[in-house]
Order: structure tokens, then C-alpha cells, then sequence
């Protein structure tokens, strides 16, 4: 029954579902839930053959769209009070129109899947099948994973028994034959998490009973002894004093015994109980006090409040090891003191580790984490702390945290605000974190503080332009002098064959001995994972390729595999050239995991340890390598960018920067700047705090002019040349980019198309068109890809563009059918 007719004074309900849909759906609202469903509540409602999904009410109405239409009901009702607060559907909303993408894009990104309940298909065994026929191998394997007892299981648990990986046509097999029952059931969401508590019964909590309690127990002296341990521990008898006690707790006291307390619990005497506990527990020692601030820091601060006051946004530009965090920390209290939120946004979750110690120590449990390496649950808890406790709290997360429900935001900062980590890639929505983060902060009529030491030039535009208040912190904590860098000609080395260690100069050699022999600790930073990024065939040239890709494969040596790093296809590495039958290949150039292997084998006594994407797939791995690191339980610390934002480390004596031609070169109109940014952040890390450390930085290119800059240190050079040469072509942030990506498992069909919707731009936008492009990689996940770039001045309203842009789709579309078979996505700002 969810079509229901007449609408003469029925409530509808427009709603917000989890998929890449534009359009809100609207459902009728049953009688008994008139009353109860409002804004920012979540519904399940029943959406195409068999699906149910949670979906989130955007407004109710008195009267539908179209009375010509029939309309679904509402099946449940999941919440008494919305889940999101005031701004938050409005935040939505700017996020699919200024990035061009759907609201349901923005649902799925914004809430934990905890929230989202959603149906899956369950299958069951007929059980009055007979088969008139012998089955088909995989079909047997499906029906053999049921095993004897009748159970129902889902699609997803099915393909993991069978280890077939498409089940979903040989279950349309079966059902046909009538050997399955195939159902919908909703999959669960978040679940509270409880533990078991212990309490007297209540029929012996008088002092009368207690005593006779004891009697009873006389004869059995070790239940008596635990009883007595039980009111001592909980202070039963003392009201003032008296606390909730938990089955772990006292067992783990006094060496408790779990037959001894269950025997308790068989006599009435005690009795268990079950209670909700957080997943957000955090044991922290007294709560310190603010660390002062030095005399520039204390410059900076008032710095910024000055700016703030004529300003919604702040850039600050402080050196690395300046004190920055120490900064954010004096503004955070301060905040709090006025009884706001606050939101401490990072670039990696690596880098939360250290700071989530810091922050905890100054604030205690005022403070909450949020990111992905989280459970659902764990996030679930968070949002739910927000949405239902609206006191002065500071989060710290990574991008995702945008999308918490905040009560009342006084202060957004983001921190290394330069790092690209902040861009949303795939899938929608591409959002930038930063960007997003000035609108939501205006919309809760709070500020935004931006913290660099290498800022973005966009943001450094905006600073000079006036449009951001700026501070400059170019004094290091502690008048700590800035590293002292030694630029290494790898070219002229080889030329004069003295690197007798491919990856290795002689200077950068040296300088780790010195440093091990002083007991200080070394970073290497090599921007690329894995053994070697390519395999060749010494005979004849053949390069193990992706399947899906159009790229090489690289050398994974530790997991004796060839892994595309674009889709995670993998396999052995061949014993023979498939192309001329021999068996002598070549490597090309090295990783991480190569300079792993090469610096253990020179400095065999030293403790190593590796820091990238393949070391660090859990929360706990990033929190094990950084403290081991801290603690100086590790000599030599190898990573790619990760190692590069914002960690502070007290003992690194010296960076080592491996291949800087490698950041350098690379078809981007950001490549200089990001190189430049890299290469100064990792060498932040050397000499911090009362010692000056030493970068020793590999090229074969010392005379280039990036190269000269990054020794020197001299942002504003750097900023102020690619700024000229990026007002001359066009480019950000004089101008806005909007990417069309079009993507087609038929490369014609998407050759062609992309070319016809280029031209239909161009009648629009005229010389603002570039392409159709063929991207660097134009072969990714077994689609063929071609770029559309659009170049739109920085004045421009966005709404009027994206406007053009669906209404040139469609006409596209209508001209050339095909088009819509097509995978199109816009990318705005795509940096």
C-alpha cells in the first residue's frame, strides 16, 4: 500500500536519498507520522522495484508537485528529533552547486554509513526444490555454502563463501529454476556498544541483608572475599562516594574469578547489567595549562585577531617550526572561553596522531576526533556527541569533518592548507576542503584561520589582493636557525663515477653516518611507493602493462607482485618475456621500498622503517610508526609525501631528498609549486627546536631556478613568477578551471562525442573552451577517458555556469542519443 490517492489536506515530503540523483523524491507521509516528521529527519522509503534506503527529509509540504502523479508513503520514521542541524542542509546544497555535482553525491559523502540503512538482497534455499537437471558447477557451489541448515544469506556473504566474483547472474540462474528465495532486507547501522556492569540485587542492598548475605556465605570464604572487594570497590554502602562498577573491572582487581562471581550472581546476591559506554573513551592525565608564547608568537596572535576583526579570513604564513600549532591552540581556547565550536582541520590522518596528544593535554575531553580509519560506529558516536551535546567543543579531522553536525562554529582552521590531501578526487563530491571551509564558517558566522608555511598561491593572492587579512611568523621557535641545504649534482657525480651507490651520493652518505654516529635520527623522502615504478624485458622492450589501465605495473618486491597503483589490479611478476620467450628483465627507477632495502644493507645496524601507503592501510600502523619515531625507537624513517606535513620531530639531525627532478617533472601548471612546496616542508622537519639540522637534496639540475629558490627559501619569488606566468595563460587563481570528464568503455563513441560536445561549448563560451584532451593517462578502470577544460573568469557567478553547462548536455544529448551512455563528471578547481 504506498500509492495513496486523494491529496485533499495530505502531508508530502520532499527527500534527499543516497544516490548520485539531482532531483529530490517526494513521498506521501502516513497519517500516524503527520505530526513527527520534519526537516532534517531520516525516513525509510521504499525507492524502485524492491530497494529501501534511508533518505533525509528536505521540507514537508501540504500539497505534491503534481496531483497527476501517484506517490509512495513514508515506510518508517528512524528519528523523534533531526539529525542535522540548522545549516547543514544549506552546506549541502552550495556543495552540489558550486562543485556540480548531486545532492544525493553530498548525502553519501556527508553522513556515516552508520546512519544509512540500506537494503540487500538475502537468499534462501527453496526448500521444496528438486532439480530436474544436473546443475551447473558455480550453481552448486552457491547452493552447497548453505550448508545443512535452513539460514538466509546476503549476496555479498554468498560471493565471499564461493569466492566467485558475479554472483548475481547465477542467482538469477537459480531463482528461475525455483532452487532460491530472493529477498530485500535491511542492512543494519550503527549499533551501540555495551558492556556489563555488576550491582547488588536490590533485595540485598539494606544493611539487615548485607549481614545475612554474609551468613550465607560463611562457608564459602571466596565469594565472601569478592563480595567484600565488590563494596569496597563500588562504595556501595556510601552514597556520596558509591559508582557504577563493570564485570571487567573486578575481575581484573584483586585477581577476580569469573566462576567465583558467577556463583554470586546464581544466589540473587549480585546481579549483571547491561550499560551503553562510548567508543570515544580517551584516558588523559590533569588537564595543563596554555604553554606561553614568545614574544613573535605573541605578535602573531594579536595579528590575527586584528585581521579577524576586518576580515572572515586569515592566512597565516609562518616558518616551519615556528609555533604555528601553538598559535591555533591560544586561538582554540579562546574560542571555547566564548562558548563556541571550533574545527581543527588536518591534510593526512598521520598527522592527527601528534596532535591529538597535544590537543588532549590542553583540553581534555572538550576535544573529538573524526576520520576515515574510524569504525562506522566510532563515527556514528562523534556525530551524535555534536548533534545531542551542543557545548564548546574542538574537532580535529581530516575533510569529511565539514559535514559534522556543528551547533554554533566560532573558528575553522585549516592547517597546512596548501596540501592537495584536501581536494576530494573520486568519487563525488569533488569538493576542496579549504574552499568549503570559508563558506561554512560564513554561514555559522564564524572565521577561518589558513596556516602555512609554503601557502597555496591561490590563497596568497587572495592575501595580497585584500580579500584574506595575512600574518607573517617568519622567527622559529626558540630563535632555531632554518636547516642548512646542500645541493648534490647526482649528474656531474655519475659523470665522474664516484656514486658508487645508485641511490646514494657520497655527501648524503656521509652525512647519515655522522648523524647515526651522534644518536640523532635521518628522514629519506622518496615520492614514489613501492620497489621500482616499471619492469622490462632486457631482450625485446616488453613492459608488463594493467589490464584496465593504460599504465606500467609497478614492482611491489616484499609482496612479490605487479600492482597498478590506479586500480589495484596485481599479479606475479612473469618468469618469461610473454613476447620473446627469455627470462632476463631490467628494473627502472626505485621507491620507497627500494631505498628500504638499499639503506639497510649500508647501515645494517640501524633501526628502519618505512612510511607510506603500503605500511600504513590502519589507524594503529600511522600511530606506531610515528610514536616508535618520536620515541627514538627508529634510526631511519623512509617516506613518501606523507612524511612531509606538519609532524614534528625533536631529533632528526638530517633529510635526505632523494630525486628532486622526479616533483619537477610533471605535466602540470601547479608542478613548480607543489615541488617547491615539498621540498621546503620535508625539509622543515631537519635541526627543529635547539639544533640546525641539514637537507642534503640529489638532482641532476642544481642551476634550476626551483631548485635555487628552495634553497634559499624565498616563497615570495617563487609565488610572485608563477603568479605572473599563470596571469598570462589563463590559470588559477586568475581564472577558474571546470574539467569535463568524459569517460566510455568504447574509445570511438567517446572520441567522437567528446569532440561534438566541445564544439556545442564553444558556441557558448566561445575561446573559454579548450580540447577535447586526451589526459596523460587516458585509459583508467577499462574506461576510456577525453577531457573538455574550461577556463571561466574568477568573477563569474558559478550558478549561471553550471546552468550552461546541464543545458548543454541536454541539448547534446538530444542531438546525439548516445551521449547519455557516456560517464560524464564535471571537476571544478581541480587542484
Amino acid at each position: 500500500m504506498f500509492f495513496i490517492l486523494p491529496f485533499a489536506n495530505m502531508p508530502f515530503a520532499n527527500i534527499i536519498l543516497p544516490l548520485p540523483l539531482e532531483n529530490k523524491y517526494t513521498y506521501r507521509i502516513p497519517a500516524d507520522l503527520e505530526k513527527s516528521v520534519t526537516t532534517g529527519c531520516r525516513v525509510i522509503v521504499h525507492f524502485g522495484a524492491k530497494h529501501f534506503y534511508t533518505g533525509i527529509v528536505a521540507e514537508v509540504m501540504d500539497r505534491p508537485p503534481s496531483e497527476e502523479m501517484e506517490y509512495k508513503e513514508i515506510y518508517a520514521l528512524l528519528d523523534a528529533a533531526p539529525i542535522l542541524r540548522r545549516p547543514q542542509l544549506r552546506f549541502w546544497q552550495w556543495i552540489a552547486s558550486y562543485y556540480l555535482c548531486q545532492l544525493g553525491d553530498v548525502y553519501k559523502a556527508a553522513l556515516p554509513s552508520g546512519l544509512k540503512l540500506e537494503s540487500e538482497t538475502t537468499v534462501a534455499l527453496h526448500p521444496d526444490f528438486e532439480a530436474e537437471a544436473p546443475l551447473k558447477p558455480t550453481e552448486q557451489a552457491v547452493l552447497d555454502a548453505f550448508g545443512a541448515l535452513p539460514t538466509k544469506l546476503t549476496a555479498s556473504e554468498l560471493a565471499r563463501k564461493t569466492g566467485l566474483r558475479n554472483i548475481l547472474p547465477i542467482l538469477s540462474s537459480l531463482m528461475a529454476k525455483g532452487a532460491i528465495l530472493v529477498g530485500e532486507e535491511l542492512r543494519k547501522g550503527f549499533t551501540r556498544k555495551t558492556e556489563t556492569y555488576v550491582r547488588l540485587s536490590p533485595k540485598w542492598t539494606s544493611d539487615a541483608a548485607l549481614r545475612e548475605a554474609f551468613l550465607l556465605l560463611h562457608r564459602s570464604p571466596k565469594q565472601e572475599q569478592l563480595l567484600l572487594h565488590f563494596l569496597d570497590l563500588s562504595q556501595t554502602l556510601n552514597p556520596a562516594l558509591a559508582k557504577e562498577l563493570s564485570k571487567k573491572e573486578l575481575l581484573e582487581s584483586e585477581g577476580g574469578n569469573t566462576a567465583v562471581l558467577n556463583n554470586l550472581v546464581k544466589r540473587g546476591i549480585l546481579e549483571y547489567y547491561e550499560k551503553e559506554i562510548s567508543r570515544l573513551q580517551r584516558h588523559v592525565c590533569r588537564v595543563q595549562e596554555l604553554n606561553p608564547l614568545t614574544d613573535a608568537q605573541q605578535a602573531a596572535y594579536g595579528q590575527v585577531l586584528d585581521a579577524f576583526r576586518l576580515h572572515e579570513t586569515c592566512l597565516l604564513h609562518g616558518a616551519t617550526s615556528s609555533g604555528k600549532t601553538e598559535l591555533y591552540i591560544h586561538l582554540i581556547a579562546q574560542v571555547l572561553r566564548g562558548g563556541r565550536q571550533v574545527l581543527y582541520l588536518l591534510p593526512e590522518i598521520a598527522i592527527t596522531t601528534q596532535i591529538t596528544e597535544r590537543l588532549a593535554r590542553v583540553f581534555g575531553d572538550q576535544l573529538l576526533v573524526y576520520h576515515s580509519k574510524f569504525s562506522d560506529n566510532e563515527r556514528v558516536e562523534v556525530w551524535n556527541r555534536l548533534l545531542h551535546d551542543g557545548s564548546p567543543r574542538v574537532v580535529l579531522g581530516v575533510r569529511s569533518s565539514l559535514f559534522l553536525p556543528f551547533k554554533d562554529l566560532g573558528l575553522i582552521i585549516v592547517d597546512e592548507e596548501h596540501e592537495g590531501s584536501y581536494k576530494q578526487q573520486d568519487p563525488a563530491p569533488r569538493y576542496h576542503a579549504r574552499n568549503a571551509a570559508l563558506v561554512l564558517a560564513n554561514m555559522h558566522g564564524g572565521k577561518t584561520l589558513l596556516g602555512s608555511a609554503t601557502p597555496s598561491l591561490d590563497s596568497y593572492f587572495n592575501a595580497l589582493s585584500g580579500k584574506f587579512g595575512l600574518v607573517e611568523l617568519k622567527e622559529r621557535y626558540g630563535g632555531a636557525l632554518p636547516p642548512e641545504m646542500l645541493i648534490v649534482d647526482t649528474k656531474e657525480m655519475k659523470r665522474k663515477k664516484l656514486m658508487k651507490h645508485p641511490l646514494f651520493s657520497p655527501p648524503l652518505l656521509a652525512e647519515i653516518e655522522r648523524t647515526l654516529a651522534a644518536g640523532e635520527q635521518v628522514i629519506l623522502f622518496q615520492n614514489r611507493r613501492g620497489f621500482a615504478p616499471m619492469m622490462e624485458c632486457k631482450a625485446c622492450g616488453w613492459v608488463p602493462r594493467c589490464a584496465n589501465c593504460d599504465v606500467s605495473m609497478t614492482y611491489h618486491k616484499r609482496q612479490g607482485l605487479l600492482v597498478c597503483h590506479y586500480c589495484g589490479y596485481s599479479l606475479r611478476p612473469p618468469q618469461q618475456c610473454p613476447a620473446c620467450g627469455t627470462d632476463d628483465f631490467q628494473l627502472f627507477g626505485f621507491g620507497t621500498e627500494k631505498v628500504e632495502e638499499e639503506a639497510q644493507a649500508l647501515f645494517p645496524s640501524a633501526r628502519i622503517v618505512r612510511m607510506d601507503l603500503d605500511t600504513t592501510r590502519t589507524r594503529t600502523a600511522y600511530e606506531r610508526i610515528i610514536h616508535d619515531f618520536e620515541q627514538q625507537r627508529t634510526d631511519i624513517l623512509i617516506g613518501t609525501q606523507m612524511i612531509s606535513k606538519g609532524l614534528d620531530f625533536a631529533h632528526v639531525g638530517v633529510v635526505g631528498i632523494l630525486h628532486a627532478d622526479g616533483l619537477m617533472n610533471y605535466p602540470d601548471f601547479r608542478a613548480y609549486e607543489r615541488a617547491f612546496q615539498l621540498m621546503v616542508q620535508v625539509s622543515g622537519r631537519a635541526g627543529r627546536r635547539d639544533k640546525r639540522g641539514k637537507v642534503v637534496l640529489q638532482t641532476s639540475q642544481p642551476e634550476h631556478p626551483l631548485i635555487q629558490l628552495v634553497a634559499q627559501g624565498a616563497y615570495r619569488e617563487m609565488a610572485d613568477g608563477q603568479l605572473a606566468e599563470r596571469s598570462q595563460f589563463r590559470y588559477p587563481p586568475y581564472y577558474r578551471l571546470i574539467i569535463l570528464v568524459l569517460r566510455s568503455r568504447h574509445e570511438p563513441l567517446v572520441h567522437d562525442l567528446a569532440r561534438i560536445h566541445a564544439e556545442q561549448l564553444r558556441t557558448l563560451l566561445g575561446d573559454r573552451v579548450l580540447g577535447p584532451v586526451t589526459p596523460p593517462v587516458a585509459f583508467v578502470q577499462s574506461l576510456h577517458i577525453r577531457q573538455i577544460v574550461l577556463k571561466i573568469e574568477i568573477t563569474a557567478a558559478i550558478q549561471p555556469v553550471r546552468d550552461l553547462l546541464l543545458r548543454a548536455a541536454q541539448e547534446t544529448a538530444a542531438r546525439y542519443p548516445d551521449f547519455r551512455k557516456l560517464l560524464l563528471h564535471y571537476d571544478v578547481d581541480p587542484y
